[in-house]
Protein backbone atom coordinates (compact mmCIF):
# COMPACT_ATOMS: atom_id res chain seq x y z
CA UNK A 1 0.00 0.00 0.00
CA UNK A 2 1.13 3.11 -0.90
CA UNK A 3 0.99 6.55 1.52
CA UNK A 4 -2.17 8.64 0.34
CA UNK A 5 -0.76 12.52 -0.79
CA UNK A 6 -2.94 14.98 1.34
CA UNK A 7 -3.36 17.69 -1.30
CA UNK A 8 -4.63 15.27 -3.57
CA UNK A 9 -7.08 13.72 -1.66
CA UNK A 10 -8.02 16.79 -0.28
CA UNK A 11 -9.09 18.39 -3.29
CA UNK A 12 -11.26 15.25 -4.42
CA UNK A 13 -12.71 15.72 -1.11
CA UNK A 14 -13.39 19.05 -1.66
CA UNK A 15 -14.65 18.75 -5.54
CA UNK A 16 -16.87 16.11 -3.67
CA UNK A 17 -18.13 18.11 -1.02
CA UNK A 18 -18.52 21.32 -3.33
CA UNK A 19 -20.53 19.01 -6.05
CA UNK A 20 -22.82 17.62 -3.13
CA UNK A 21 -23.61 20.72 -1.50
CA UNK A 22 -24.86 22.46 -4.46
CA UNK A 23 -26.87 19.45 -5.58
CA UNK A 24 -28.23 19.73 -2.08
CA UNK A 25 -29.12 23.62 -2.37
CA UNK A 26 -31.02 23.05 -5.92
CA UNK A 27 -33.02 19.87 -5.12
CA UNK A 28 -34.52 22.07 -2.20
CA UNK A 29 -36.15 23.55 -5.40
CA UNK A 30 -37.08 20.87 -7.53
CA UNK A 31 -40.45 19.44 -7.09
CA UNK A 32 -38.96 15.63 -6.68
CA UNK A 33 -39.46 16.93 -2.59
CA UNK A 34 -42.27 16.34 -0.87
CA UNK A 35 -42.92 19.44 1.78
CA UNK A 36 -41.78 18.08 4.31
CA UNK A 37 -38.60 16.95 3.05
CA UNK A 38 -37.75 20.52 1.51
CA UNK A 39 -38.74 21.93 5.24
CA UNK A 40 -35.78 19.17 6.66
CA UNK A 41 -33.45 20.14 4.01
CA UNK A 42 -33.13 23.75 5.06
CA UNK A 43 -33.61 23.23 8.45
CA UNK A 44 -30.93 20.88 7.63
CA UNK A 45 -28.55 23.81 6.25
CA UNK A 46 -29.79 26.31 8.76
CA UNK A 47 -27.87 24.36 11.47
CA UNK A 48 -24.70 25.83 9.69
CA UNK A 49 -23.99 29.15 11.60
CA UNK A 50 -24.62 32.28 9.74
CA UNK A 51 -27.00 30.17 7.11
CA UNK A 52 -30.39 31.49 6.28
CA UNK A 53 -32.11 30.45 3.25
CA UNK A 54 -32.01 32.00 -0.49
CA UNK A 55 -29.18 34.44 0.35
CA UNK A 56 -26.21 35.13 -1.42
CA UNK A 57 -23.92 35.59 1.11
CA UNK A 58 -25.40 32.41 3.03
CA UNK A 59 -24.54 30.03 -0.03
CA UNK A 60 -20.98 31.31 -0.08
CA UNK A 61 -20.72 30.87 3.57
CA UNK A 62 -21.88 27.15 3.12
CA UNK A 63 -19.55 26.92 0.63
CA UNK A 64 -16.59 27.93 3.15
CA UNK A 65 -17.91 25.55 5.52
CA UNK A 66 -17.88 22.69 3.19
CA UNK A 67 -14.53 23.53 2.03
CA UNK A 68 -13.25 23.48 5.67
CA UNK A 69 -15.00 20.35 6.57
CA UNK A 70 -13.47 18.68 3.13
CA UNK A 71 -10.22 19.63 4.02
CA UNK A 72 -10.82 18.25 8.05
CA UNK A 73 -11.91 14.93 6.78
CA UNK A 74 -8.91 14.77 3.73
CA UNK A 75 -6.50 15.44 6.76
CA UNK A 76 -7.80 13.13 9.11
CA UNK A 77 -8.19 10.06 6.44
CA UNK A 78 -5.14 10.59 4.85
CA UNK A 79 -3.31 10.85 8.51
CA UNK A 80 -5.33 7.54 9.50
CA UNK A 81 -4.38 5.81 6.48
CA UNK A 82 -0.91 6.54 6.17
CA UNK A 83 -0.05 5.78 10.16
CA UNK A 84 -1.92 2.78 9.61
CA UNK A 85 0.01 1.13 6.70
CA UNK A 86 2.00 -2.15 7.98
CA UNK A 87 5.82 -1.53 7.25
CA UNK A 88 7.84 -4.63 6.56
Amino acid sequence: MEKLSLKKYGWKCVLGAEIVYFFCLIGASLPWYTTRGVELNQTMFETLPGFTWISIGSVIIGAIYFFIFAWVFAWYFVWMHNSSIVRA
